[in-house]
């Protein structure tokens, strides 16, 4: 998940104080620090503190996979079915190289601004976009969006994500045509029915509800797909093949 490794903090005795602790990191962190951590946190004898230091992405990523893992060892993923909607998420992250923003759901997002005044005197990284998904039990069974309608505010995202008028021209000219020309409110979602059967049959994967899964070389065992191609037809569509050297 990205994480360069993983801190932590064992309570042995809450009651001893910082001998009661075991950890490498105690003696990079100052004593009040500590003690601010085990009161935000709670901890009590016995439990363990899991640390992460890193892009919030990651950290999230990581962490979040680890509260799963243990979750699933100690056998604490009981109960009833518990679905929950997903909302406020971020309008833009930064890429990898941290010069640039990008969309988190897509570039086509309506963000959470009143008008155009609202979303350019807004700093990019406190935005929210009426982005949605639907989970149950932990795993996702749809997600989608509300869509910008106003072609003003289509062209300062793109603006924002760094687009240019020819650029968003090229590559969506279609869409800037339709908004131009009238386009009401919308939005959707993508709803994965088998995610939905995947958790009544109480399987890890989809791959296991899904009739004829491709494999992780889009390959298809039922069609045998992809297979060779007649020389007739690449003649036909002007494709010449050449071997790779080895």
């Amino acid at each position: 998940y990205g994480a360069k490794g993983l801190a932590y903090i064992k309570v042995n005795d809450i009651t001893q104080g910082m001998a009661g602790l075991q950890s490498p990191i105690l003696k990079f962190l100052p004593e009040d620090v500590i003690q601010q951590i085990m009161q935000r946190t709670n901890a009590q004898t016995s439990d363990i503190l899991f640390f992460g230091a890193d892009k919030a992405n990651v950290v999230n990523d990581a962490l979040g996979a680890l509260r799963d893992k243990i979750a699933k060892d100690l056998d604490l993923l009981q109960g009833d079915w518990a679905p929950l909607w997903v909302v406020d998420f971020p309008m833009f992250i930064r890429d990898g190289s941290g010069k640039r923003w990008t969309s988190t759901h897509h570039p086509f997002t309506q963000p959470m601004v009143a008008d155009i005044a609202e979303l350019t005197s807004t700093d990019p990284g406190k935005l929210l976009s009426h982005a949605y998904d639907i989970v149950l039990n932990g795993s996702e069974l749809g997600g989608g969006s509300l869509r910008i309608h106003d072609i003003k505010m289509q062209r300062e995202i793109f603006k924002i994500l760094g687009i240019s008028e020819d650029e968003a021209e090229e590559k969506f000219g279609f869409l800037l045509t339709a908004l131009q020309s009238g386009c009401p409110p919308h939005g959707g979602i993508a709803f994965g029915l088998d995610r939905l059967i995947m958790l009544l049959t109480g399987t890890d994967s989809i791959r296991d509800v899904i009739a004829f899964p491709k494999t992780q070389t889009a390959s298809c065992p039922l069609t045998v797909a992809p297979s060779a191609v007649a020389a007739a037809q690449l003649r036909e569509l002007g494709i010449q093949l050449r071997e790779s050297k080895k």
